[in-house]
């Protein structure tokens, strides 16, 4: 039976796996490379980031549903098996027809530096890492499939089996315009076979896995090159706030509900809620950060780190709520946050007549629409750098982020924060607006039940239910549950922070052993009870009432 069709099943699996090999030097060396240019630079990180700007807010709302803030490392995962597969189909290709792999792999480059040069703030060197990365993978390439034709070639002369596509039984090559030049026919085909097929695919794998180990070093390398670098952690280690003009208020007594479970009321900084569209955290220094005004105002100006450092700071516990937290979802979180109120900012940028939004640009390119009214009223909007009586962290957008109490986060919460724009909605969008969201997104009333947590079980008897509610400006004033079914019945209510936090709640019950349904709702001080019509996160937040199922055992 002639092989003349492509490679052996086995061969081209080798041919896969030279594909993948090659595709990781790629990787790895525009990693090493990358560590003296922008994050965004590496391959890695413009392609999911693009992918990311790309995503339609239905696929958005999929993955923060089905992996929460899990959500870029599925990305990453996921793009990780795009790359080997399409790797892999190079890879074969490549052992074919050499002209036509090189070329995949020069297109895959060009798209890679596409990817690249479309970042916020780009510029043409910072191509230079995976135009390096693309010509060490191609050399890689070429050689692993050098070793493998030469290892093809051996078994089928010294075995009797058929050669591969383009080889002689002879071991002449018949097949030129790959450029790779097959074992010279000088020698009979038995004097070639001599060594043993074994040793010639032993080679072949010698080279995959010395060039395996060359991109890991590479890829690590230029991991640790680019912390030492970019040593962020030192920096916010290092730093002193003043302290704040206006001191947060002391929490009062009671803020907690008493039921065990239920989340802590100030939520700790590694495990407040992140969602965002960077791939990869900025990596700001104070010495870097400058903050640009300008637009429809007045005067013009830029802040500087220090800037900040010099001003009256003001200090507030706010909850931030994400637009795609669904119906007792768990996308919200209080803090203690420090910061400059942004009234005073656009104060001094004394706005004109007709404008009415702020449009707030991260250092990745993420940017949000605000009201402009909003960020003017005596609300503590901030530009936040600290968090819980630190540095904020870099995930949560140090050194300066945006806080705003009773909006959304994707409409004001903008992390890395570095240019502030006074406009016109009629005139500018953002980054979600773009993609099909509300230009306003004031938070809605909700409450959350967290104990008893979904399918639960639990001893019969006095069972305790508890959880947050949230209302941000508006404050909660009351809680009710219903449990089977029956009545509404008013929950304790913890004591109230403020209007701009969540309120927590507790209620006991006696329930006999069976299956049991638990469903809570909120009344605010300004809109009254919450609504119980269900409505998806798009295109301004979910809305209805949650429900919990569990059992008395």
């Amino acid at each position: 039976m002639s092989n003349s069709t492509g490679p052996r099943r086995g061969i081209a699996l080798l041919a896969a796996l030279a594909g993948i090999v090659a595709a990781g030097v790629v990787l790895g060396v525009a990693e090493l490379a990358g560590a003296f240019f922008r994050a965004s630079a590496t391959p890695v990180i413009a392609m999911g980031s693009t992918f990311i700007d790309f995503t339609p807010p239905w696929l958005k709302d999929f993955a923060i549903a089905t992996f929460g803030t899990h959500d870029k490392l599925a990305l990453l995962v996921g793009m990780a098996v795009t790359i080997a597969i399409l790797a892999a189909v190079l890879g074969v290709v490549a052992y074919r027809r050499w002209a036509l792999g090189a070329a995949g792999v020069i297109l895959m480059g060009a798209i890679i530096v596409a990817c690249v040069l479309t970042r916020a703030g780009a510029s043409l060197p910072d191509a230079v890492p995976s135009v390096v990365g693309t010509v060490a993978g191609l050399l890689a390439l070429r050689l692993l499939i050098a070793r493998l034709r030469h290892a093809a070639v051996v078994p089928a002369a010294d075995s009797g089996t058929p050669a591969p596509a383009g080889i002689t039984g002879t071991g002449s090559p018949t097949d030129t315009t790959d450029g790779v030049v097959h074992p010279s026919g000088s020698r009979s085909a038995a004097t070639a076979a001599k060594p043993g097929g074994t040793t010639s695919r032993r080679g072949f794998f010698a080279a995959a896995g010395a060039t395996a180990v060359v991109a890991a070093a590479a890829a690590g390398g230029g991991r640790l090159l680019s912390g030492a670098r970019n040593n962020i952690a030192a920096l916010r280690d290092s730093l002193q706030f003043p302290a704040p003009a206006s001191p947060a208020p002391a929490l009062p007594a009671g803020v907690q509900s008493p039921v065990p479970g239920v989340t802590p009321f100030v939520t700790p900084n590694g495990d407040f809620y992140r969602i965002d569209t960077a791939l990869s955290v900025p990596q700001l220094t104070t010495d870097d950060w400058v903050l640009r005004v300008h637009g429809m105002v007045e005067e013009e100006f830029e802040l500087s780190f220090q800037d900040l450092l010099d001003a009256d700071l003001i200090e507030r516990h706010i909850t931030l709520t994400c637009v795609s937290n669904p119906v007792g979802g768990y996308l919200a979180g209080t803090a203690k946050w420090l910061g400059y109120p942004l009234r005073e900012v656009l104060a001094r940028a004394r706005p004109l007549d007709g404008a009415d939004m702020v449009l707030s640009t991260s250092s990745d390119g993420f940017s949000a629409s605000t009201p402009l009214p909003v960020l003017q009223d005596d609300r503590d909007a901030i530009l936040a750098v600290a968090m819980n009586g630190e540095p904020l962290p870099v995930e949560h957008g140090f050194p300066v982020r945006m806080v705003v109490p009773g909006l959304y986060g994707y409409v004001s919460a903008t992390k890395w924060v570095v240019d502030l724009e006074v406009t016109r909605f009629a005139d500018r969008t953002a980054y979600w607006t773009d993609r099909g969201w509300s230009e306003e997104g004031p938070i809605k009333t909700m409450a959350r039940v967290e104990v008893p947590q979904s399918f639960a079980s639990v001893d019969a008897g006095t069972v305790m239910i508890g959880g947050v509610a949230w209302s941000q400006q508006r404050g909660i004033t009351a809680v009710e549950v219903s449990v089977d079914g029956g009545d509404w019945e008013a929950v304790d209510l913890a004591a109230e922070a403020s209007v701009d936090t969540w309120r927590q709640w507790s209620y006991g019950v006696d329930l006999e052993p069976g299956l049991h349904t638990v469903r809570a709702r909120a009344t605010d001080a300004a809109d009254g009870l919450q609504t119980d019509q269900r409505a998806d996160t798009v295109p301004n937040g979910a809305s209805g009432w949650q429900s919990v199922q569990f059992t008395v055992k």
